[in-house]
This record gives C-alpha cells, sequence and structure tokens, in this order.
C-alpha cells in the first residue's frame, strides 16, 4: 500500500497550509462553520453512545465507547476539506516556515476560522439541546432526558470541576489541551501520508480515539459540549438542583465560566500542542530533507 514518506508529508502539509492561508474570509467562515458542526456530531454522538455505559461496564469502557464514535467529525472535515482551528494551528504555520506565507496571514486564518467553528458547533448544541436531549411527556412539556443528563454533566466536568480549584483547574486544563492537540494533528499528519481513503479514516480514527479516551481538552469540541450543557440548564433551572453538587455549589453555569475556565487554557494549549510540538518538531526533522516543489 502506498504512503508518502516523512519528508514529502511535511512538504504536503506546507503546501496544505499554504492553501489554507490564501482562502478568503468568507470560504474560511463557511469551511469553519462547516467543521464546527462535523465536530459538534461526533462530541454529540459520544454524549449518546456512553450515556449509562461506565455504571455497568465501567469508566474506561465509557470513555473508549464514546472515543471510538467521536473520529467521525474529524474524518468528515479531512475528506471533504473543510477548515478546523486545532488542524490550522500545525498546517498553517508550517507553511509560514517554510516562507510560503507571512505570519499575518498564519493570524488572519486562525481568527476566522476560530469565529466559523465557534457559530457552526453553537449551532449544532442547539440542535441537540432542543432535540435529542429532551423527551415530551404527559404533561404537555419537555423534560431533560438520559442523554441531555449526561449532556450537562459533561459541561460541568469541563468548567466548575476546574473553577472549583482555581489556578490548578486553568493548569489542568491547559495540559490537556496540549495532549488534545498533539494527537489531533498526528491525527492529520497520518492522514497527509496516506494516499487512499482507507489509509486516511484509520490513520485519523486511532489518535483521535485515543485523545478523546483520555479525556483531553479540545477547544472546538467544548464549543459544542458546553453550550450543550448551558442551553439545557438555562431552558430547565431545576436541573441546577436535579444534578447538584458543583452547578448547585456555583448556582448554575455561566457564559464566562466557559470562556474563562476553559476555551481561554484549552485554546492556549491546542495552540502550544499543534504548533509546537508536531508542526515545529516535523518542520525541524525534516526542513533538510523536504523535496522539491
Amino acid at each position: 500500500m502506498a504512503f508518502n514518506a516523512p519528508p514529502k508529508m511535511v512538504a504536503l502539509a506546507g503546501n496544505a497550509g499554504s492553501y489554507k492561508a490564501k482562502l478568503s474570509v468568507f470560504q474560511l467562515l463557511i469551511r469553519g462553520f462547516m467543521a464546527g458542526a462535523y465536530i459538534a456530531i461526533g462530541a454529540g454522538l459520544c454524549t449518546v453512545c456512553s450515556t449509562g455505559v461506565a455504571a455497568h461496564l465501567g469508566p474506561g469502557i465509557g470513555k473508549l465507547i464514546g472515543g471510538s464514535v467521536f473520529p467521525v467529525g474529524l474524518i468528515a472535515i479531512v475528506l471533504t476539506g473543510m477548515e478546523l482551528f486545532t488542524g490550522d494551528c500545525m498546517l498553517v504555520p508550517m507553511a509560514a516556515m517554510m516562507k510560503k506565507i507571512s505570519w499575518g496571514a498564519v493570524l488572519r486564518n486562525w481568527v476566522w476560522v476560530y469565529i466559523g467553528n465557534i457559530i457552526g458547533s453553537f449551532f449544532y448544541a442547539y440542535i441537540m439541546a432542543a432535540g435529542p436531549f429532551v423527551t415530551g411527556g404527559v404533561d404537555g412539556a419537555l423534560a431533560v432526558n438520559a442523554f441531555g443528563l449526561t449532556a450537562v454533566k459533561i459541561a460541568v466536568g469541563k468548567t466548575l470541576t476546574y473553577k472549583a480549584v482555581g489556578s490548578v483547574g486553568l493548569w489542568s486544563c491547559f495540559l490537556k489541551a496540549i495532549g488534545c492537540n498533539f494527537l489531533v494533528n498526528i491525527a492529520i499528519l497520518l492522514a497527509i501520508t496516506a494516499d487512499n481513503v482507507v489509509g486516511k479514516f484509520f490513520g485519523i480514527w486511532f489518535p483521535i480515539m485515543a485523545f478523546v479516551s483520555s479525556g483531553f481538552e479540545h477547544c472546538v469540541a467544548n464549543m459544542y459540549f458546553i453550550p450543550a450543557g448551558k442551553f439545557l440548564v438555562d431552558w430547565h433551572p431545576a436541573l441546577v438542583q436535579k444534578v447538584g453538587g458543583l452547578l448547585a455549589h456555583f448556582g448554575g453555569l455561566t457564559w464566562i465560566d466557559m470562556w474563562y475556565w476553559n476555551e481561554l487554557p484549552a485554546t492556549i494549549g491546542n495552540i502550544f500542542g499543534g504548533f509546537l510540538f508536531i508542526g515545529v518538531a516535523y518542520f525541524m526533522m525534516f526542513r533538510n530533507e523536504v523535496p522539491k516543489e
């Protein structure tokens, strides 16, 4: 089975980053929207499929099942050419290091793709919170079902557990985000290495399964996970006491909780994991072996 050797892989990654940096703002936004929605599809599926598993098979198997279905998002993104912030943390700077684009173009790409990812993720979070996560009852009202309760608990786990311990929580989230994008960008490099759809599928699937099962933090996935839980809490206030724990202790979940206690450290950590630990490392290792255009 044919594959691209590491020097050619690095060259192709730089070419991909150059292409992405030169897309129009409209293209970055719409492709970013689709990528955010695709990641949210995997995150929503992860929520549904992992519900109740830990109680019967143990927490490790619950994580494994959730991690096994999550990769559908990145597979769709890579094979259909959409724009994901965490992948662009590695690909676009690699093009800049090869002097194909400017560093200003890197920042431009990151900003517009990030915005597109936010919109797409929030959109799908609304669909799930108003759809599959609630069930109609005999009283004519919608009630949060088991899947919705899982969504709320995930949102709490990604915000209030860090808030409860302060700066140590921020550090923990940051480190988990480094681990996440280390694996996400390994998945993208493996997809570039493969020359066929089957190879790309498995090259993406294993590292993404590993990052989700390990409990790492992905800023775009959390643009879905946290709003999905927050929408449910806002629309069904009784959940605060029903779920209890940290949710009741802090009196609910705020947008500040989302952005300060998760998205900020997760985004910075994802940049470190993708740009420094993968992009810079692979460029330094193979820059003298990269084949000519």
